[in-house]
């Protein structure tokens, strides 16, 4: 297959955005020479900037798919739709000689590749490539991909300076999935019972809180209670790309899983994330991570309901997590 023109649509959010990073990199070492275009949510589209895998990137919607793409001719040989939305999937069918994507039946029409999905879980990443596999690309690195760029980090260098945060042991708290998957996270005073432990055995630590505006009032008191001297809520102060910038200078990471966990992931940082047992690590943790613990909920995934608590994940197995890798931390 000659393969000079590809396009990608991805309409997801931030963390299942970042899940077809391992796909984009493959699809640049099967055919280097060929040019990517990436069309991705308006919202989401930042978080696939400046990586090199992409030649070019595109906000894009269903209500746009609509309209475009009519009247000019196929410009991709090979287009691959992350969504369910139907208007995409035409909108590539127009634009490109092969598409491919999922669908509840496999079948291969004239011009359109579709990969059945998954009848049972299996890692997220992998259940990406697999519109991938079905055109002969092999994906070998699966480590999520996020590249914050040299203006960036000067801003997160720049706000450590002005916060004095230089010669600190800085750790991010993830505390809250979104609100409608809240039973994904971790009791607010387990976070705060292992804050007092890491502050007694790091008493040059500081603590950072991250997260969207849909937490602010959670961690402003948690914060409060922590002391500024201790913690800093980051929650709804930065752009989604700062708050990255300044996620790549923490020694480690604690968070439920969401979003920032996956962009954690990305940026290679040391880390602990706590699965809930509807939604295991098995599936979603990052993978090739030198320095991640992940930490299912004790009950399995077969016999898992929304109502387990993650109140079961005890602060001492968090904290035994975190020790081991600031452990390591300082033996590299």
């Amino acid at each position: 297959m000659q393969i000079k023109n590809i396009l990608v649509i991805i309409i997801a959010r931030f963390g299942d955005t970042l899940l077809v990073t391992p796909v984009l990199r493959a699809l640049k070492q099967k055919w280097p020479g060929a040019n990517i275009d990436v069309m991705a949510h308006k919202r989401t589209k930042q978080i696939l900037e400046n990586i090199s895998d992409i030649n070019r990137l595109t906000a894009f919607s269903k209500g746009k798919a609509k309209w475009c793409g009519w009247f000019t001719r196929k410009r991709y040989d090979l287009a691959l739709v992350y969504s369910d939305d139907k208007p995409l999937l035409q909108y590539a069918k127009r634009k490109s000689h092969l598409t491919v994507s999922f669908s509840d039946e496999s079948s291969l029409q004239s011009g359109w590749l579709a990969v059945k999905k998954p009848e049972v879980l299996m890692q997220a990443q992998q259940e990406r490539a697999m519109l991938a596999n079905a055109v002969d690309v092999e994906v070998s690195d699966w480590r999520l991909n996020y590249c914050v760029s040299e203006g960036e980090l000067r801003f997160a260098d720049g706000f450590m300076r002005q916060h004095h945060l230089d010669n600190k042991l800085l750790i991010g708290f993830q505390l809250q999935s979104f609100p409608a998957k809240a039973y994904r996270d971790w009791p607010v005073e387990h976070f705060y019972q292992l804050a007092q432990y890491i502050y007694r055995c790091y008493p040059h630590s500081h603590i950072m809180l991250l997260g969207s505006t849909d937490g602010e009032i959670v961690a402003q008191s948690l914060a409060e209670r922590l002391g500024a001297e201790k913690c800093t809520s980051l929650v709804g102060r930065l752009t989604m790309r700062q708050n990255a910038a300044i996620m790549s200078k923490l020694d480690l990471y604690v968070g439920v899983d969401t979003g920032p966990t996956h962009l954690a992931g990305a940026l290679g940082i040391p880390m602990v994330a706590m699965y809930h047992s509807f939604h295991p690590g098995r599936f979603l943790a990052p993978q090739q991570h030198a320095h991640l613990v992940a930490i299912e909920h004790p009950v399995h995934y077969m016999q898992a309901t929304r109502e387990d608590s993650m109140s079961a994940i005890s602060v001492e197995q968090v904290w035994q997590a975190a020790q081991k890798l600031l452990a390591t931390k300082s033996a590299r």
